[in-house]
This record gives structure tokens, sequence and C-alpha cells, in this order.
């Protein structure tokens, strides 16, 4: 008695989060940034499904899955004072006057 398994577990894209978000890293066509399922099919039919745990980059043209590129997220943008101080006459004066209505000197 034999028997056949024509099967096999495979990674189907769930929903697409950002179309044309970066290259394949093989054959360099635009990819997209996707959520996936991994799918186990018996006899081609899908009989069990699991969602992928992170997002990854799918490319239409060759059906490559891969991780998206690492980018450091970007410095945070240092607060805009709301008063200054005046330097000459130390007295404050709010950050959208260019000159001291106190002396008068450039701030």
């Amino acid at each position: 008695m034999f028997f056949f398994f024509v099967g096999g577990l495979e990674q189907q894209v769930r929903q697409v989060v950002k179309a044309g978000a970066g290259r394949c890293i093989s054959c360099g066509s635009p990819a997209d940034l996707v959520e996936y399922d991994k799918v186990l099919n018996l006899f081609f039919v899908p009989v069990w499904r699991r969602p992928g745990k992170e997002r990854l980059m799918h490319c239409d043209s060759c059906g490559l899955f891969f991780p998206p590129p690492f980018s450091p997220p970007p410095p945070p943008l240092p607060a805009a004072p709301d008063v200054l101080r005046c330097q000459f006459c130390a007295r404050e004066v709010d950050a959208e006057f260019n000159f001291c209505p106190f002396c008068g000197s450039a701030l």
C-alpha cells in the first residue's frame, strides 16, 4: 500500500499595506509591503491558514517574499522654545520677535 502526499506549505498575500514600497532584491522590479498568511495545501486545496508574524515585501514579478530593508528612525526634532531671553537685558521675549522690545538689540 502506497500513499502519495501532494501538498505543501506556502506563503500567500493577505493584504497589501503599501504598494510600490521598495524594489525586489532578486529581479529589481517594484515590490509591495504586505501582510501574509502561511497556507497548508493538501492536494492543491488550502486546508489550514496561519497569519504571518510580521510584514514582508512581496514582488509580483518573481513571487519572492523578503524582509523590508531596515532604516533607523529619524532623530527627533528639537522643540522650539516659546520664550527666549535677550542676551543683553536678560528679559523674556516671545520667540516670534527678531528684536528685543525692551532694549532694541537683535535676538
